[in-house]
């Protein structure tokens, strides 16, 4: 009998395939990647000398990467290794985009199989998806591959010389990166426009007008007021970003105007200029891609860019939906079939388009994958008949696809639109026309099913609403109508909206930055790395941002521009197709062609080598007003300014967005922290001033040492019951006595000392710390209620075991099961070995299986924090391409 082995990427996967082949299949999982380039640490001593050593690559050599095993996965490896000695044939199949090509080759070129081999693409786990890719196998397709390494050799370079630069002249620990730095740039870009943004103020009337002829005598509705002596009445549509109107055709109504209009139609008579309908048409939205399913997901699910694809993972692994990273709109005729099908099933034919809608893609080089995102199978399983199979958010997304793709296939919905101008004169002899629009839907096509949200647009209330079912009465041209309620009505320019992870990855999609597999990784990365806040979703950059960006685009302009990124990516979709050589590509990019556009030519080393002197302080300065600036240091953004001869700072809080801080909040920060602090006293002892004031983390009181003296000055943080205007030298005294010692325990002898710490006040006695319920505790315990907590059981880290929040089935390296569980710094997954805390950007319940195997992998690769590499390990087995 002949024996199959089949490599998949991940453990879900791998169980799901496994579920459908018989028992001559033997199904693994590589758990992602297997290896990736060396770190130095990594290299043979005769490497990390040679020019190789700096990148792993060897750049002279035709940019020859040099690869290791990842440390953990050489157990997976070894297990690979031994059951492909006892399978007759190979089986590669890991996802079928550029990423998952690559984990094909790596695990064909470190394996060296003798038996034959087949590359199996998956579109869809189900039966009949894994029964056609069976009938249908290929051959690692080479072109994808090099266009992944030259990608990956690509951020290499990009990153190892770029990075440092920020390290030394920004701050520690920065990176800088193909698609994240642009990604960043427009973060900040979008701040910028707010700053430099000037509201305008504009105004028109609102009145509530009645038939008082026909069948709807007495139906009353609003309507607003759209032109002034034939001149359409100006929204904040027509004026720019600085406040100035930029149409000279409309007219402006100013506070005065609005109020003489208004006053001027007391006693006018109204009437019907006109009634004009028009046909309603409106075309379903085509089946999900990954850019609009993240979008979606982000306005109905409330789910962020990381999280939609983790869920979409899960879905896809678990045989639910096809392959969740696909820039095509394409559905198959199987599929177009299915949801006819079952649209006509459910709403009738008449809802259904008379012939099969076709989606074609925009993207001349999309090739991600083959088909839309669907409901997995030739026949589309319902929302409720998988309810009890799915989580939460699994669920809800499952449904949101299901019913995409149906009304995909759906008739438009169709109806009318009617609109009604009322006409009268004021008293001063101004012709103003109102109007109102309403809608009627005498068809509802796909909205009965399923409806786009949509992100709210800048100036949506100026704008005429088309509701559905919004009608108006019936009206004539020159009937009368009564008109009450005129009032004016203020409104004020905004700023450009910032965006959010869904409105960022169209963003990303329609510049061409970006593939589907980096969206949702290129916006959570700046967030994991505090380079952007997530405020009410929407996506505020730091002061940190602004200086890495500044220092970018002073001295690395043509690495962040925008068409610069979008022709880097056209690159490796020509190297995808075999038009364009991976070598000669990297060479031009890093030494440059010659050609010197917008300085590009000269290339990525010349660009590095010759980078002059940069100033620090200057690029991490930037000016508020006033003679005060704003500057980002090692411990946050801070302000600064002379005055009187002296330099007051104040440190700017952590929530407060960059467009936000004004010369008026600035002076107000200053005012409040910048060395206007209140003397409560002299310390009895000492003598020295004491003072309280308010600090980037609360209000505190401090001791003020002469200019000539050595070491810090004693400090305390206020308790929360405090309060910075009437806090005495007392309290003062009591809060800078602390940890205060309680006493001594009888029975062992030793100190028992109440402090504050980070997460609250506590008792502490040699190695045992117990919590005690409130800050005045810390003053005013008594030894005998100490010595009454520690007789009690230790709670804390001595409490029963408190249940995981979720399992995810046992880890591929380490052999034990993986859970979620609540710490002190938020929830974390562990194996009892390992553990790493959730990104922010993630939470518990959009956590799978493979995320968290993933998650737990990448903190074993980084190895304990600042500890040398040691010398005497083993030397790794290393694969270098030939």
């Amino acid at each position: 009998m002949t024996r199959k082995l089949v490599i998949v990427e991940s453990p879900t996967k791998s169980r799901t395939i496994g579920g459908y082949l018989g028992a001559d299949y033997d199904v693994v999982s590589s758990v992602g990647h297997i290896r990736d380039l060396a770190e130095r640490s990594d290299l043979p001593a005769e490497l990390k000398k040679s020019d190789i050593g700096k990148f792993a690559i060897d750049i002279d050599g035709g940019f020859q990467p040099y690869y290791v095993v990842s440390s953990d996965k050489k157990k997976i490896v070894a297990d690979i290794r031994k059951r492909l000695k006892e399978a007759d044939e190979l089986y590669l199949a890991t996802d079928e985009d550029r990423e998952g090509e690559a984990i094909a080759w790596h695990l064909l070129d470190v394996l060296k199989p003798k038996v034959p081999v087949k590359r199996l693409a998956f579109h869809e786990i189900t039966r009949e998806g894994i029964s056609r890719a069976l009938e249908n196998p290929r051959e690692v397709d080479m072109e994808l591959v090099e266009a992944q390494e030259a990608r990956r050799l690509l951020d290499r370079l990009y990153g190892y010389e770029v990075s440092p630069v920020l390290w030394r002249k920004i701050q520690s620990g920065l990176s800088a990166g193909r698609v994240q730095s642009v990604t960043l740039r427009l973060v900040v870009d979008r701040e910028r426009e707010r700053m430099a943004f000037q509201s305008a103020e504009y105004w028109d009337l609102k009145g509530t007008f009645t038939a008082t002829e026909g069948k709807d005598a007495g139906r009353s509705f609003d309507a607003r007021l759209t032109t002034v002596d034939g001149k359409r009445v100006a929204t904040g549509k027509d004026f720019d970003d600085r406040g100035r109107l930029k149409n000279d055709k409309v007219v402006h109504v100013h506070a005065a105007l609005a109020g003489a209009l208004a006053a001027g139609l007391a006693d006018a008579s109204f009437a019907v200029n006109g009634v004009d309908s028009r046909p309603y048409k409106r075309r379903p939205a085509a089946p999900f891609i990954t850019s609009t399913l993240i979008q979606e997901s982000s306005r109905k699910l409330r789910l962020g860019a990381r999280q939609a694809m983790g869920v979409a993972q899960a879905l896809y692994q678990k045989g639910y939906i096809t392959y969740m990273r696909s820039d095509s709109p394409v559905l198959s005729g199987e599929a177009v079939r299915a949801a006819r099908k079952q649209a006509t099933a459910m709403y009738g034919a008449d809802a259904v388009a008379a012939s099969p809608r076709i989606y074609a893609t925009q993207d001349s080089n999309a090739q991600e994958a083959h088909e839309a995102i669907r409901p997995a199978g030739d026949s589309f399983r319902t929302p409720d008949s998988v309810r009890t199979e799915l989580t939460g958010d699994e669920f809800r997304m499952y449904e949101m696809i299901w019913k995409r793709t149906l009304a995909s296939q759906m008739a438009d919905a169709v109806g009318t639109t009617s609109t009604v101008r009322i006409g009268a004169t004021t008293a001063a002899h101004h012709a103003v026309e109102f109007s109102a629009s309403g809608t009627i839907l005498t068809s509802p096509g796909f909205m009965a099913l399923y409806e786009e949200s949509r992100d709210k647009a800048r100036y949506e209330e100026d704008e005429q609403k088309v509701e559905k079912e919004s009608r108006l009465p019936v009206l004539a041209e020159g009937e009368k109508v009564t008109g009450e309620g005129i009032e004016p009505l203020t409104h004020a320019t905004t700023p450009p909206p910032r965006y959010t992870q869904g409105s960022m990855i169209k963003e990303l999609e329609d510049r061409k930055l970006g593939r589907p597999s980096t969206y949702a990784a290129m916006v959570d990365v700046i967030i994991d790395k505090g380079y952007v806040n997530v405020v009410k979703q929407a996506l505020v950059p730091t002061w940190l941002a602004f200086a890495m960006i500044r220092l970018l685009e002073q001295h690395f302009a043509w690495l962040i521009d925008y068409d610069f990124t979008a022709d880097m990516e056209e690159g490796l979709d020509k190297i995808a197709a075999g038009d364009v050589s991976r070598v000669d590509w990297l060479s031009e990019f890093y030494f440059g062609s010659g050609e010197d556009e917008d300085g590009r030519g000269q290339g990525l080393k010349r660009l590095v080598d010759d980078l002059g002197d940069i100033d620090a302080r200057a690029n991490s300065t930037f000016d508020i007003g006033d003679g005060i600036a704003l500057r980002v240091g090692k411990y946050g953004p801070y302000l600064e300014r002379e005055a009187d001869g002296e330099k007051q700072t104040a440190s700017v809080p952590d929530d407060l967005a960059p467009d936000e801080l004004t010369v008026a909040k600035a002076e107000e920060l200053l005012a409040s922290q910048g060395g206007d602090e209140r003397v409560l006293g002299q310390h009895p002892a000492s003598g020295l001033d004491i003072v309280a004031k308010a600090g980037r983390f609360g209000p505190y009181v401090t001791e003020v040492l002469p200019e000539d003296a050595k070491g810090r000055p004693k400090t305390a943080s206020l308790f929360k019951s405090m309060d910075l205007e009437t806090v005495t030298l007392e309290d003062a005294l009591k809060l800078m006595s602390l940890p205060r010692v309680v006493g001594v325990d009888p029975a062992t002898n030793e100190e028992i000392t109440a402090q504050n710490g980070r997460f609250g006040p506590y008792l502490k006695k040699g190695t045992d710390s117990r919590t005690i319920e409130s800050e005045q505790q810390l003053l005013d315990i008594t030894l005998e209620e100490a010595l009454a907590i520690y007789a009690q059981p230790k709670r804390g880290r001595g409490r029963a075991a408190t249940p995981p929040l979720k399992e995810f089935g046992e880890d591929p390296t380490s052999g034990k099961p993986i859970v979620a569980k609540s710490g002190r710094f938020g929830d974390y997954i562990t194996d009892g070995v390992t553990n790493v805390t959730i990104p922010k950007t993630e939470s518990v319940e959009s956590v799978t299986p493979e995320r968290a195997i993933e998650l737990l992998a990448e903190k074993r690769a980084k190895g304990p924090a600042k500890k040398p590499a040691r010398r005497t390990a083993a030397k790794k087995t290393t694969t270098r391409k030939k």
